[in-house]
This record gives C-alpha cells, sequence and structure tokens, in this order.
C-alpha cells in the first residue's frame, strides 16, 4: 500500500512545442476543475510557446488520496517538472490551482519563469458556495441515477444555478461497472476542505520574481486595495489587472481577455 503523503504522478496534456527561449507555460485549474477547463485556450497559447495542463491531486484523472493541502500538491507539481525534465516554467493557477501555484513559486523560485494567478489572494476564505457544493454533491445518490439529466435534476434541488450545475456535471464519468462517478474525490475534498480555503502561505513566504494577479471586476475574492497590500507583501513585483465584468471563472467568461493578458505578460516577462 503506497504511502498518500508521497508525490503523486498527474494526469496531464501537452499542446504545443517549445519556440526559442521562452519557457512553458504549466496550467493549473481549481477546485472541482480539471485540465479541459483551459483547453481551448491552452490551444490559442500553444501556438506561440508551449503548454502543460495538469490534473491536481483528487481532481480530473489525476490519484484519489485521503491527503490533502497545498503543501503536497506544491510537491506534485516539484516532481512533474522533474519528470517531465521542466528546469523552469510560466505557472498559471486559478482559484486552488492559484494557491498551489503560490506555494509553488514561494518554495521553488528557481522553477519558475512567472507567476500567474487568477482571482484568488494569499489569504484565508470563509466557507460558503463550495461548502454547500461539496454536500449537496454528497446528497446525489449516483447508485440510482442513469442519465446526466437525472443527476442535474438532483443537483438542482441544492443548486440553483445551471452555469454551475453544467461545471461540475462535467466531472461525471463510468466506472467499470458503468456507473456513474464523480471525477473529484467528494469525501477528501469535503474532509480537508478547511485546508483548502486557508492561506497556504506563512507571512515570511516571498517570491520577487515576476507576477501577474488577474482579478475578475464582478468577483469579490481579490478585493482592491486591501488585497494589493497583502500581495505585494508576498509578491513584490506583483502586477494586478482588472477583467472588467468578469466574475470567479474569468477564463470561462472572459477567455478572450485571459488569452492576451497572459500571452503579452509572457512574452514580456
Amino acid at each position: 500500500m503506497f504511502n498518500h503523503s508521497l508525490p503523486q504522478p498527474l494526469n496531464f496534456k501537452k499542446l504545443g512545442q517549445a519556440q526559442g527561449q521562452i519557457p512553458p507555460l504549466v496550467v493549473l485549474h481549481g477546485l472541482f476543475g480539471m485540465l479541459d477547463n483551459w483547453m481551448s485556450l491552452a490551444r490559442l497559447w500553444a501556438n506561440n510557446f508551449e503548454v502543460w495542463l495538469v490534473d491536481q491531486r483528487n481532481h480530473g484523472k489525476s490519484a484519489h488520496t485521503a491527503a490533502f493541502d497545498y503543501f503536497l500538491l506544491a510537491d506534485d507539481l516539484l516532481q512533474f517538472f522533474e519528470q517531465h525534465h521542466i528546469t523552469k516554467a510560466h505557472v498559471l493557477g486559478h482559484s486552488m490551482g492559484g494557491k498551489t501555484a503560490m506555494q509553488f513559486a514561494t518554495l521553488h523560485p528557481n522553477r519558475m519563469a512567472s507567476l500567474m494567478v487568477a482571482d484568488i489572494a494569499p489569504k484565508a476564505y470563509e466557507a460558503g458556495h463550495h461548502s454547500n457544493v461539496l454536500q449537496a454533491l454528497k446528497q446525489v445518490n449516483l447508485t440510482q441515477i442513469t442519465t446526466r439529466q437525472q443527476a442535474n435534476e438532483a443537483l438542482q434541488t441544492f443548486i440553483p444555478d445551471e452555469g454551475t450545475r453544467q461545471f461540475l456535471l462535467k466531472n461525471l464519468t463510468h466506472n467499470s461497472q458503468n456507473q456513474f462517478v464523480w471525477k473529484f474525490n467528494i469525501d477528501s475534498l469535503l474532509q480537508n476542505y478547511d485546508t483548502i480555503i486557508d492561506n497556504p502561505l506563512p507571512p515570511f513566504a516571498h517570491y520577487n520574481g515576476p507576477c501577474l494577479f488577474i482579478k475578475g471586476g464582478a468577483s469579490d475574492y481579490i478585493n482592491l486595495p486591501d488585497d494589493e497590500v497583502l500581495i505585494h507583501s508576498h509578491f513584490s513585483h506583483a502586477i494586478v489587472k482588472t477583467i472588467e465584468n468578469a466574475g470567479h471563472w474569468v477564463h470561462a467568461s472572459h477567455p478572450q481577455e485571459v488569452y492576451h493578458l497572459v500571452e503579452s505578460f509572457i512574452l514580456s516577462a
């Protein structure tokens, strides 16, 4: 039986080829997400540089473990770099993935070409929307469900927003018995939820390389100007850009703006 506290191999997709001296881009999804959430943008970026999309542990097709915290997620990413001979990369993370990216950058700055964080700050968050989603997912009895429409209707009782339900339903898959199961590890995410929403960085953690924070203008995950002071306490060269009218899932609602912000930042880093 293997030790779940050890680094886990990560499922991934690689797009594009290395272009000149530009380091690759590694993209980390958020809570309940998976690498496919970034596929459309990755195809565009891959025209100009190499892109690696990864499933973090307990998500997508990567390993399910009881242990789950940002030190482990950063260790997983370091092992991923080593396995794929990535000396240095631009690392982009959204939400939970942004916290992993921040953790990784402060622990392994020599492996960073730049850090990009989408709509999350280095702070603890109050339990709210996500905890309700987790409880809703636990209430859905997948053994009694045979179609995605039935799953959608079961979630509707707890999650009225259609967009949120469709995002979650992308994680439905069939197991070897042809029964519906979730790709993410609900039990571990629920058990470790307090860790997920906590601040991963100690006060002394610091990264002084190129850094971009992308805020959704309609999202309250980054509150300006207060959080900008906090961001600069850890990331002295951070630039904060706001995408007007974008919610928390900035890459889903405003892909063109995210595409241009990230690409121009990488090419100028």
